[in-house]
């Protein structure tokens, strides 16, 4: 058995549809923090464990607080990453993403769904506990795969909540949802 600790991203200093890779905000960095006290609280009796990330800068500047009091590196791991928009004009990219979110993953096109496919698989193929920095649909994948729910957004994960999975025989399995976000999306 894995127990994979997802930790969604702090608060980035962009969103979706005004930058392709902005990094945090000052509160995303204070969150950034708090995950990471959170983290060593929370693994105080085991010890430090592997970590990985998105490749997107929001997330790898989440993973730093971590990654230093436990001096290692994160493995970067497109697995994790964010939901791939079929194109680059920001101002469409976030309409795009609202029309995806409020759907089931049956209605997604199939890159949408392939890509969901591929984070699902790269969750089950961790095979050690692990914290994962990721963002909040592809924490969305994990929670409803493991719960069963088609919905490509079944809970709002607030920023640096930390939803936990255990991966057993191949399976995940919901442990905690996490804090949920209360007043906005993505």
């Amino acid at each position: 058995m894995a127990r994979l600790y997802f930790i969604r991203h702090g608060e980035a200093a962009a969103g979706f549809g005004e930058d392709h890779d902005p990094g945090l905000s000052a509160l995303g960095l204070e969150q950034a923090h708090k995950a990471a006290e959170a983290m060593m609280q929370t693994l105080a009796k085991t010890g430090p464990v592997p970590i990985i990330s998105s490749p997107l800068k929001r997330c790898q500047e989440t993973s730093t607080p971590l990654c230093r009091a436990w001096e290692r590196a994160p493995t970067i791991e497109r697995g994790v990453s964010e939901i791939p928009s079929p194109m680059e004009d920001l101002s469409k990219r976030s309409e795009w993403l609202r029309g995806v979110m409020s759907g089931a993953w049956a209605e997604a096109d199939a890159a949408s769904q392939g890509w969901r496919d591929y984070v699902v698989e790269t969750a089950k193929g961790i095979n050690q506990d692990t914290v994962v920095f990721s963002h909040y649909v592809a924490i969305n994948v994990i929670a409803g795969h493991a719960l069963g729910d088609d919905r490509v957004v079944c809970f709002r994960p607030d920023n640096c909540s930390i939803p936990v999975v255990d991966v057993v025989d191949g399976e995940i399995k919901m442990v905690s949802l996490g804090g949920e976000a209360v007043t906005h999306v993505g």
